[in-house]
């Protein structure tokens, strides 16, 4: 008689806690939850609510990975300089930017982020200010954007950072910009002027969709920028702006936004390097003005206007994309 080890090579395990980095397929018996589990892979992406922020806003920067990440800045009643970081469960309050601001864009990671543009709620009030994050305050660095802007686009890290787009008031702009930790410098701009959610690194940035002047005002251009000029590649399956985005220049994901000004969306959609896939899952929660980070196959929204009374939220959500590794139980009867 044929075994399980004979066929496929090995025997199921026996462990007392699930393994750290179970592979595809893998099988074994938890002895502490008396369960059977495999790891599978997701067909389909979903959307799970996480906890909240400890403030809600819109219009904020948001860095980082589905497990750490920062966000900065953002709208409450007035600019803010909030800032929190998120452990993958809760959301820790941290010092606030020197410099509150709404609308800006940020780079980097939890630990070394960057945060550049906004507006202050001045007149004009387009911001040329770049913060660096340490883990724990903000330092603001004498080199600041040559072109002050807010509703941006930004990717990149801490000393390789990206900006692009965005508006100075009245007026949208394609410029773009490279930081090397120090000072910005210009590069070729964005071949459609709007404000835009930005995603990837600096020599492999992605600029998706945004507003632009006219009517309508809402786009779903995408760019490609290869550390020196843009290209333009398939847009957005569903037009908008005011969305968010995670990933790179070839695994880029995008999610939320507004497609018209009295509706806000959930729409998700995947990009392999060439075109838009419009997933199935859309967020819990629709929203506009939200932040994003993180990976095509794991990705976190949070903050945002869900268009509906008190016109902010602080409700944070995780996405785990098609493919992506997951342990289940094996029930039986």
């Amino acid at each position: 008689m044929a075994t399980y080890k004979g066929i496929q090579g090995f025997t199921i395990q026996n462990l007392s806690a699930d393994p750290s980095n179970p592979i595809e397929g893998q099988v074994w018996y938890n002895s502490t939850s008396n369960v059977w589990k495999v790891e599978e892979a997701t067909a389909v992406g979903a959307w799970a609510t996480g906890n909240n922020m400890n403030t809600a806003r819109e219009s904020l920067a948001g860095v980082g990975t589905q497990t750490a990440a920062l966000a900065a800045g953002g709208f409450i009643t007035a600019v803010s300089g909030a800032t929190e970081e998120y452990d993958g469960a809760t959301w820790t309050s941290s010092n606030s930017l020197n410099t509150a601001r709404s609308a800006p864009t940020g780079a980097g990671t939890q630990t070394a982020g960057l945060v550049f543009g906004g507006y202050d709620g001045g007149s004009p009030g387009a911001l040329t200010a770049t913060e660096e994050y340490d883990g724990n305050s903000w330092a603001t660095n004498p080199g600041s954007l040559t072109t002050g802007r807010f509703g941006l686009g930004g990717c990149g890290i801490q000393t390789a950072a990206l900006a692009f787009g965005g508006a100075d008031s009245p007026t949208f702009l394609t410029a773009t910009e490279e930081y090397n930790g120090a000072t910005w410098a210009t590069s070729n701009g964005l071949n459609t002027a709007r404000r835009v959610q930005g995603t990837g690194t600096q020599t492999a940035g992605l600029a998706i969709a945004g507003q632009v002047p006219g009517s309508p005002a809402y786009t779903g251009v995408t760019e490609e920028y290869d550390g020196i000029s843009w290209t333009n590649s398939n847009s957005l399956n569903t037009t908008r702006n005011a969305l968010a985005g995670a990933g790179t220049q070839t695994a880029g994901l995008a999610f939320g936004g507004r497609p018209s000004p009295t509706t806000n969306v959930g729409a998700t959609e995947e990009y392999d390097g060439i075109s838009w896939t419009s997933s199935p899952v859309s967020m819990n929660t629709a929203r506009r003005n939200l932040a994003g980070d993180g990976t095509q196959t794991a990705a976190l929204g949070f903050g945002g206007d869900p268009g509906s009374p008190p016109f902010l939220t602080g409700a944070t959500e995780e996405w785990t994309g098609a493919g992506a590794a997951v342990t289940k139980t094996i029930t039986v009867s």
